[in-house]
């Protein structure tokens, strides 16, 4: 009996319920970092007010969160640490480094900031910084103003966590989930996640404005509230993840030393290579895209505030509307994964119902803000289904190219349709609207069917130095492309100080030449795939 106890014995890993729990915890840390990373971009128009941050200032600060993950290398080193600490080290340091960053950057915003010697100093220095000035990739400019030079200090640090966070996470969903449903955990686990890009659109604004008074710092504390969640998040990951390697008696990746050598097999994949710069060019069309996107619904839309005292203007319509959009999201979500139609069905009318009436109060608040934020929702419905038919059926490669159409239509769409309707309020939300939660169905192609694909292009032992090269790689368009789109704003609307009257045609044809370009490497990708083998086509589940 004791015998057969023990043969028939499950570990955490065996658990549905376990397996799931730990991808909770670990899409709750993202779901806060995601919220961090764009604290500030509802929020364009009052930086520049307030603090004196024009697009360039904003996008150069944006752009400053990779910067020493690109430029100093951080997230190779991140790749290592992870292939030789193990997953609960890492996601417990890139819990704290991002806590740490987060703190700085609240400081450099804050009205107590403004007269310290601090700011004086960061007023006359970093000005002219040798070889980055002369390569046109200093994270700092003559003129840049103190607060937003020491926001991207801070911004900077909370950006080698977040990514450090990123490919620790990736390597802790194939620890768990390796053979089992995995497309659809990582699609999962981005989709939750990507609430957070939601939760940041709704509440950042409110807490900017909370009261009457406009303070740009509260937007940021709530932040780093946050921050402090997502390290106790990782904590009882570590806790559970320890247990499950007690269990199976597997040792942590620690002791599986980490070799140069491993990098040449990974970059000598064609595969990965291919997939990496999808990636890149894929990312840096919608991430920089999010940090103006409010702004420039702000000036393709005719929005009238409602009147002053009304229950639209309300703080409080801001709580209601945060908890429907929950509601379509969890509704949504858990339809997935119904096996009666009835309750199938009535959960995705019900979700269905629940954001029609998001986007109706979104209209009646006239904020761009509450528009923009919808862009996780439809996410949030179909990429648990994409990951889903990738684990059953394949064709990853595929939605790749997919998803680089919808791309280019979307910023097609917001270059040159959306402002031939800024006269009309109902029109031009409409089509906001409806190109918005395209351009969030099209994101979630990518983790429902390119983050699975990297276990099938490299050795398992080398899966998290893989993971921090193509994040690396892709780091260096989430650098470069916020810093570009400020600069064109800049370069295509001279003498404009109008916050809310910018052109932003250019900066949207940039964005969609990347989908152009990604679409071409999709092709491209599925002729190789072919040709050699890879298994990106075929199913994870076999």
């Amino acid at each position: 009996m004791i015998i057969m106890t023990q043969t028939i014995q499950k570990t955490l890993r065996d658990s549905a319920g376990m397996r799931w729990t730990a991808l909770l915890l670990l899409a709750l840390a993202m779901f806060c970092s995601y919220i961090f990373m764009d604290i500030l971009s509802p929020i364009k128009d009052l930086m520049q007010e307030t603090r004196g941050w024009d697009s360039t200032a904003f996008g150069t600060m944006q752009g400053s969160e990779v910067f020493l993950n690109v430029f100093a290398f951080f997230l190779i080193f991140a790749g290592i640490i992870l292939d030789k600490m193990g997953v609960r080290f890492t996601m417990i340091l890139s819990a704290a480094v991002m806590l740490v960053g987060a703190c700085i950057k609240w400081y450099a915003v804050d009205e107590s900031f403004t007269g310290t010697g601090l700011e004086a100093w960061f007023t006359n220095n970093l000005n002219y910084i040798p070889v980055f000035d002369e390569l046109g990739v200093s994270p700092f400019y003559a003129g840049m103003p103190a607060s937003a030079k020491f926001a991207a200090c801070g911004f900077m640090i909370f950006g080698c966590g977040v990514e450090m966070a990123g490919i620790t996470v990736s390597r802790g969903i194939v620890k768990w989930f390796k053979g089992r449903e995995m497309a659809l955990a990582m699609g999962s686990e981005m989709a939750l996640a990507r609430l957070g890009v939601a939760t940041c659109m709704i509440f950042s604004p409110f807490f900017a404005r909370l009261g009457g008074c406009v303070s740009v710092s509260r937007s940021v504390a709530f932040g780093v509230v946050l921050m402090c969640i997502a390290l106790i998040m990782s904590i009882v990951y570590f806790v559970m993840d320890r247990k499950l390697d007690a269990q199976t008696g597997e040792a942590e990746e620690k002791d599986d030393p980490f070799k140069i050598s491993d990098l040449g097999q990974i970059l000598t994949s064609s595969g990965f290579w291919l997939v990496a710069l999808l990636c890149v060019l894929y990312y840096s069309a919608i991430f920089p895209f999010q940090k103006y996107a409010v702004n420039m619904l702000q000036c393709n839309l005719t929005l009238t505030a409602p009147a002053e005292g009304s229950f639209w203007a309300s703080e409080s319509i801001t709580i209601i509307q945060y908890v429907i959009m929950l509601f379509v999201a969890a509704t949504g979500f858990a339809s997935n994964f119904q096996k009666k139609p009835g309750m199938k069905y009535g959960l995705l009318g019900l979700s269905i119902i629940a954001l029609v009436t998001y986007c109706y109060m979104g209209y009646m608040r006239q904020s761009a803000e509450s528009i923009f934020a919808v862009f996780p929702l439809l996410a949030v419905l179909i990429t648990p289904i994409l990951g889903s038919y990738v684990d059953h059926k394949g064709k990853a490669a595929t939605m790749l190219v997919l998803g680089s159409l919808l791309l280019i239509f979307c910023h097609l769409t917001f270059a040159f349709v959306l402002p031939l309707f800024k006269g009309s309020a109902v029109g031009g939300i409409a089509i906001a609207y409806i190109t918005i939660l395209v351009l969030g169905s099209s994101f979630s192609l990518v983790p429902a069917s390119l983050w699975p694909s990297v276990p099938k292009l490299v050795d398992a032992k080398v899966i998290g130095s893989a993971y921090a090269l193509i994040f690396w790689i892709q780091n260096i368009g989430l650098w470069l492309f916020p810093l570009l789109i400020g600069k064109v704003l800049d370069a295509t609307n001279p003498g404009v100080t109008d916050p809310t009257k910018f052109d932003y045609t250019w900066p949207l044809v940039m964005l969609a030449c990347l989908g152009v370009a990604a679409l071409l490497l999709g092709f491209v990708l599925k002729v190789v795939d072919k040709k050699k083998g890879l298994g990106l086509e075929s199913p994870n589940i076999k």
